[in-house]
């Protein structure tokens, strides 16, 4: 049947991240293409605010529904746009019948293929405080690099003060936080915040950098059977 995409987690992310799928296959006809069925659901609560316990809103439970709703239409497999959601991944995958992309996993399966042994990570207060990626790149192999606090807080300025908010980018914040990062011996700097991939999207930011973005639409690709560019088989910037 194709994908099923949790979406709305945010918007504009989602409406990349399908872009992205379309821009990234391999086709000569629109029936090269993969088919999606796409849920967008931006009333689904905050996840960083649940795992900081900022609010009590759970955000997995809509989740399971639009997961099992999927599932139930037949998709192969499902994506979920939006980072900091894999904090319920294992519950996720429990209660959903259909396989689920684990973003993560595959950004650092690819970072590990391409030889880098540090990563600096770009993402949410809850994503950095449950240590997901940390988690990831440890079992990879590959050491973590951390912004400051006062850095920290740049990224999510731009995250939900600028990009969710629908206002211009702070990209003066971005590289202040991108450079310590670089300083601490960072070799790559993880986008792992989907707010994030925009800033890819509409800024050139140079070499050194993994979107997760990227890595959620190729690896949508190849594991619903379609064909991925070639150009697109490492996705780290140069």
């Amino acid at each position: 049947m194709g994908l099923g995409v949790i979406g709305g987690l945010g918007p504009m992310a989602t409406a990349y991240f399908m872009e992205l799928v379309v821009g990234m296959t391999d086709a000569q006809r629109d029936q090269d293409h993969l088919e999606m069925i796409v849920y967008n659901a931006p009333s689904i609560p905050d996840r960083t605010g649940y795992i900081l316990g900022h609010t009590k809103e759970n955000p997995v439970v809509p989740m399971i529904e639009i997961g099992r709703q999927l599932a139930g239409l037949g998709v192969d497999c499902i994506a979920i746009p939006c980072v900091t959601a894999h904090y319920f991944y294992d519950t996720l995958a429990e209660s959903i019948y259909a396989p689920i992309i684990h973003v993560l996993r595959e950004t650092a399966g690819q970072l590990k293929r391409n030889h880098v042994k540090t990563a600096g990570i770009a993402a949410t207060d809850g994503t950095i405080a449950s240590g997901l990626f940390q988690k990831e790149l440890k079992a990879a192999g590959i050491s973590s690099i951390l912004p400051s606090a006062e850095r920290q807080q740049d990224i999510m300025d731009v995250i939900y003060k600028d990009i969710k908010a629908g206002r211009p980018v702070q990209k003066e914040k971005l590289n202040a936080a991108f450079q310590e990062m670089r300083n601490m011996g960072a070799e790559v700097i993880i986008l792992g915040c989907t707010e994030l991939s925009l800033v890819k999207r509409d800024h050139k930011l140079g070499a050194g950098y993994i979107d997760v973005l990227d890595v959620l639409a190729a690896a949508s690709i190849k594991l619903c059977g379609k064909q991925l560019k070639e150009q697109y088989r490492c996705l780290i910037t140069t």
